[in-house]
C-alpha cells in the first residue's frame, strides 16, 4: 500500500474527522481486517506497540505513514520501550510448517537482532530479492583474484614472498600512493590461502547474514569504510609497509557484530552465545598475532618489508564505532540520530589528516619507503 491509497482510504472512512492528526488504533485495526489490506502481521504488532505508547490508544499519523512506508524513526523505539506488554509473548521458534529458506530467515533474524520485535519484523517483512550479492560478490572476486595469481606464480601460500607479487597493480604499496584506487583493491589480494580462507569465511558467515538484515548499502559502506581505514592507518603508522587482504572490512563487520552482541547480550537468543563469543575473538586474535609474526619475523628472504597487521586493527575500530552505530539502529533511519553524524564527522575528520599526511608528511620526515616494484 502506497501512501496516496493510505491517504484515501482514511478520508473516505473519516478516521480523523477533526483533523488531529491522530488516529484511534481500533478503528484502524478494524479497518485493516474489514478491507483485507496486506498488512503484515509485523505492522500490526508494531501499531499495537505505538497506541500503546500513547495515553489516548492513539497513532500519530505520520507513525502510521512511515509504517506503512516500512520506515522506522525513533519513534518507533520509544514505542517498544512503553508498549511491550502490547507485543506478542510467543517467538517465532513457535512458527510451525516453515520452508527451508523460511528457517534460515528465522535463524538469521535470531543470530543477529536482540528484540524479539525486531525479529517479527524482519522475518515478515524480508524478502528473498534482492539476495546479499554485496558480500557474495566481494568474495568471489577474492577467491577469483588468488586463484589467477596462484597459478601465475605457482605459489599458494606465503605469496607476498614472491618477486612478481607486489608488481600487482591491486596491492598497496607506500611508493605507490597516488595510485588512489590502491587504497581500496588491496582488500582482492591475500598473503595466501590461509588468510584468504579465513576472511571469506567470516564474510560468508558474518557478512550475508547482516546484509540480509541491514541491506546492502549499510554493509557495503561499513565494510569499504573498514578497508579504507586500513589502508590509510598503515600509511600513517607503518610508513614502510604495503598492505594486502580484505581483513579491514572483515575486522569492521566482526567487531561490531561481537559488540553488538555484547551490549544486547541478555536480548540475543543464538545458542552457545558464550562459547562462540571466546572462539570467534581467539580466531580473530591470533590472525592478528600471525599477522605481526609475518611483519617482523618473516619466515623466508624477502625483497622488502612484509604487509602490516595495523589494517586489522583500523577495521576493529570502524567496526566498534560505525558499524555498532549501524547495527543498533536496524530499520531507523540514521540522519535522524545524532551518535551518526558524530561518527561520520570523526571518520572524515581521519580521512582528512589521512590525505593531507601521504601527501605532506612522506616529504616532511624523510620518510625511507622502499622502492617501488
Amino acid at each position: 500500500m502506497d501512501r496516496s491509497s493510505l491517504l484515501q482510504l482514511i478520508q473516505e472512512q473519516q478516521l480523523d474527522p477533526e483533523n488531529t492528526g491522530f488516529i484511534g488504533a481500533d478503528t484502524f485495526t478494524g479497518l485493516v481486517h474489514s478491507h483485507e489490506l496486506p498488512l503484515d502481521p509485523a505492522k500490526l504488532d508494531m501499531l499495537v506497540a505505538l497506541a500503546q505508547s500513547n495515553e489516548q490508544g492513539q497513532v500519530c499519523y505520520q507513525e502510521l505513514v512511515d509504517l506503512i512506508s516500512s520506515k522506522r524513526s525513533s519513534s518507533f523505539k520509544r514505542a517498544i520501550a512503553n508498549g511491550q506488554r502490547a507485543l506478542p509473548r510467543d517467538g517465532l521458534l513457535d512458527e510451525p510448517g516453515l520452508g527451508v529458506y523460511k528457517r534460515f530467515v528465522r535463524y538469521v533474524a535470531y543470530e543477529i537482532l536482540p528484540r524479539e520485535v525486531d525479529r517479527h519484523w524482519y522475518f515478515y517483512r524480508h524478502r528473498s530479492c534482492p539476495p546479499p550479492v554485496f558480500m557474495a560478490s566481494v568474495t568471489l572476486a577474492q577467491i577469483i583474484v588468488f586463484l589467477c595469481y596462484g597459478a601465475r606464480l605457482n605459489k599458494w601460500v606465503l605469496q607476498t614472498y614472491h618477486p612478481e607479487y607486489m608488481k600487482s597493480p591491486l596491492v598497496y604499496h607506500p611508493g605507490h600512493r597516488a595510485r588512489a584506487w590502491r587504497f581500496l583493491t588491496y582488500m582482492f589480494m591475500h598473503v595466501g590461502l590461509e588468510q584468504l580462507g579465513f576472511n571469506a569465511l567470516l564474510q560468508l558467515m558474518i557478512g550475508v547474514p547482516l546484509e540480509m538484515v541491514h541491506g546492502l548499502l549499510r554493509i557495503s559502506l561499513l565494510y569499504l569504510a573498514g578497508v579504507l581505514a586500513g589502508s590509510l592507518t598503515v600509511s600513517i603508522t607503518d610508513m614502510r609497509a604495503p598492505v594486502v587482504g580484505g581483513s579491514g572490512g572483515v575486522y569492521a563487520l566482526c567487531s561490531a557484530h561481537l559488540a553488538n552482541v555484547v551490549m544486547n547480550w541478555a536480548g540475543m537468543r543464538c545458542p552457545y552465545k558464550l562459547l562462540r563469543m571466546v572462539l570467534a575473538l581467539v580466531c580473530m586474535s591470533s590472525e592478528v598475532g600471525r599477522a605481526v609474526w609475518l611483519r617482523f619475523s618473516p619466515p623466508l628472504p624477502a625483497s622488502g618489508p612484509q604487509p602490516s597487521f595495523m589494517a586489522h586493527l583500523a577495521g576493529a575500530v570502524v567496526g566498534v564505532s560505525m558499524g555498532l552505530t549501524i547495527l543498533r539502529s536496524y530499520e531507523e533511519r540514521l540522519r535522524d540520530q545524532c551518535g551518526w553524524w558524530v561518527v561520520l564527522l570523526a571518520y572524515g575528520t581521519f580521512l582528512l589528516f589521512a590525505i593531507f599526511w601521504n601527501v605532506f608528511a612522506y616529504d616532511l620526515l624523510g620518510a625511507h619507503i622502499p622502492p617501488p616494484p
